[in-house]
């Protein structure tokens, strides 16, 4: 079965996560609800939370993958800060996702990205 995955951090294109998703489809560039805080951890990664308020869009892409891939191959190499989730994106459809795991919020190591919403343009300024 195929499910969509929405990913902002290394499995995007060109990432160091992105050959996990080589059996899957690209969709495209896409944007989240505002309804999500960005963060860095540690400067290796990055996780989205969901607020209520004081969101953010986030830019990423989304797959249409098999659920095996994503079973076997991408969500075994996921950080342990991270837990997959549903979210809501731009269009108000929704996608699987990866987020910051509650008990991380507030950690030392996160550091507040909102503004820039893109984990490319972190990079690319890193």
């Amino acid at each position: 079965m195929k499910v969509r995955m929405f990913v902002n951090g290394q499995a995007m294109s060109g990432g160091s996560l992105n050959d996990a998703l080589a059996e899957a489809e690209l969709v495209g560039r896409r944007r989240t609800a505002a309804r999500y805080r960005f963060f860095s951890v540690r400067d290796e990664f990055p996780a989205l939370y969901p607020v209520e308020t004081g969101g953010a869009q986030i830019s990423g892409e989304i797959y249409e993958v098999e659920d095996a891939i994503l079973r076997d191959k991408l969500l075994p190499r996921e950080p342990k800060e991270l837990e997959l989730t549903i979210i809501e994106m731009d269009d108000g459809t929704g996608s699987l996702c990866m987020r910051l795991r509650e008990e991380w919020l507030g950690h030392e190591d996160l550091t507040d990205i909102s503004e820039i919403g893109d984990w490319r343009l972190v990079r690319a300024n890193a």
